[in-house]
């Protein structure tokens, strides 16, 4: 059983032919439940991902079981192709759009996700009452959002097959949402300019203006910040605080 990846409070590693990632005791059952029945939901729309196998009790928390998918990120692809960035993120958009394109009435709201991170944000009462009610004010959609979607969660077969890993933040609502999760994790790994390409091509591709996007980035950026990691709070701060995109 090979380690793939290890952090404070979960691990993922390789076992045959299924990937386990196992949760400590900080993460409760009902969060560990949910991240599997995301999986399951969105196996259900078609779309390309690993297929969860099993749900099972360890003896310091719990674990899921999935497919495992052989390949390589797109994350490390890019790295490794630097002269085909464009190539990549038209992919890379593509994926998302088509992941849009999907509907599964029985996930978790995106507004609902929202309304709880900008309660327990440490931003002070007037600024969480306007964020809340721009939330309040966005558009009511039922797509499919990934809630993570960056080039880290896209394994590439060797046949040239893209799975969409890492479902656990999937849920349904407005599309711009998602898009400007995806910029801010370009912005927070500072790619700027990647976030600017891929922003100008996730607008012309869905055919939407720019600043639908925009206004959901104050709202993105909160959400992001009830992680408390300090080299992201500056940013985080100056997005959370405009309110008027020009």
């Amino acid at each position: 059983m090979a380690t793939i990846k290890e952090r404070e409070h979960k691990r993922i590693y390789r076992d045959g032919d299924k990937l386990v990632k196992e949760f400590d005791e900080t993460f409760t059952k009902a969060e560990v439940l949910n991240e599997a029945l995301n999986n399951a939901r969105i196996e259900e729309t078609g779309l390309k991902i690993p297929k969860l196998l099993n749900v099972s009790k360890t003896d310091n928390g719990w674990a899921i079981t999935r497919e495992y998918i052989e390949g390589e990120s797109l994350s490390d692809i890019m790295k490794k192709n630097p002269e085909k960035e464009d190539e990549y993120l038209e992919k890379f958009v593509d994926l998302q759009l088509e992941i849009h394109s999907k509907r599964a009435v029985h996930l978790n709201k995106i507004k609902d996700k929202m309304h709880t991170k900008i309660s327990a944000s440490s931003y002070e009462a007037t600024l969480r009452y306007d964020l809340h009610n721009r939330l309040e004010g966005m558009k009511k959609h039922t797509k499919v959002l990934h809630g993570d979607f960056c080039p880290s969660n896209i394994i590439v077969t060797p046949n040239d097959e893209y799975y969409v890993i890492d479902w656990a933040h999937a849920t349904q609502g407005n599309a711009s949402a998602d898009a400007a999760r995806t910029y801010l994790i370009f912005n927070l790994q500072n790619k700027k300019e990647l976030a600017e390409k891929y922003l100008n091509l996730f607008c012309k591709k869905a055919d939407i203006a720019k600043q639908l996007v925009q206004q959901w980035m104050p709202i993105v950026a909160c959400s992001e910040s009830v992680k408390n990691i300090p080299e992201e709070k500056e940013l985080l701060d100056s997005w959370v605080n405009v309110f008027d995109f020009q």
